[in-house]
């Protein structure tokens, strides 16, 4: 199996960066998609971003291209969501799945951190 462990949340005010981590352990990621999901109160998990192993494809929510980035430091097993230029609407508990489809839809994610809380203020 494999294990993620997210953090790197906090609060922040709009127009602010956070950068946040999802350290793997377990099983290689080698033939792994990681994603990047978001849940606010009262709403459905999103989809934010995903990045193929290698880093060959990513896929970016409208709402958050050309502000996030996801990126993996593969010697450290870990994968980041950088995210600039922070809006209100941001405010969510931030999840890192992993899984074997290059998918938007959380429910083909097997594996899933504890999350962690982005709160952005206006």
């Amino acid at each position: 199996q494999v294990q993620l462990v997210e953090s790197g949340g906090g609060l922040v005010q709009a127009g602010g960066s956070l950068n946040l981590s999802c350290a793997a352990s377990g099983r290689t990621f080698s033939s792994y998609t990681v994603g990047w999901f978001r849940q606010a109160p009262g709403k459905e998990r999103e989809f934010v971003a995903l990045s193929s192993w290698g880093g060959e494809k990513t896929d970016y929510v409208d709402s958050v291209k050309d502000r996030f980035t996801i990126y993996r430091d593969n010697a450290k097993n870990t994968v980041y969501l950088r995210m600039n230029s922070l809006k209100p609407e941001d405010t969510a508990v931030y999840y890192c799945a992993a899984g074997l489809a290059k998918s938007r839809r959380p429910e083909v994610y097997n594996y899933w951190g504890q999350g962690t809380q982005v709160t952005v203020s206006s």
